[in-house]
């Protein structure tokens, strides 16, 4: 199996919801974002995922939670915006019409140094 990874930034504010349902105090982050892709085998060339194609990817998906209040955000509507959830988020859209030899592995959020939330997804089954 290989792997590959890249990592991404964004600034960005939540406000977790406790559970009497009141929301803790607004506060940012600069989050750090790298996602894993994983794969069998290498094309022709001998690379698994080709970084000119996801990184990019990564960029855009990161753009939309850039300097914004998660909790605004369509996808945190019917969920808390942890770190965990951030990194599930993330997931699906890099999931989402990514065809190909890899599969999203895992993707990592740290939302302060030493801070650390990783989501695993399932490998596809053949």
């Amino acid at each position: 199996m290989f792997e590959v990874s890249v990592t991404g930034w964004f600034s960005a504010a939540h406000q977790l919801r406790l559970p009497g349902g009141e929301l803790e105090p607004l506060h940012g982050h600069n989050w750090r974002v790298t996602v894993t892709c994983a794969g069998p085998t290498l094309d022709d060339m001998g690379v698994l995922l080709d970084f000119t194609r996801l990184k990019p990817r990564l960029v855009e998906i990161l753009a939309t939670m850039h300097d914004r209040h998660l909790n605004d955000l369509p996808a945190f509507a019917a969920r808390n915006p942890s770190a965990e959830n951030v990194a599930v988020v993330i997931a699906e859209a890099l999931c989402e019409g990514y065809p190909g030899r890899a599969f999203v592995r895992c993707v990592e959020v740290e939302e302060s140094p030493g801070c650390v939330a990783r989501y695993f997804v399932d490998a596809p089954r053949s």
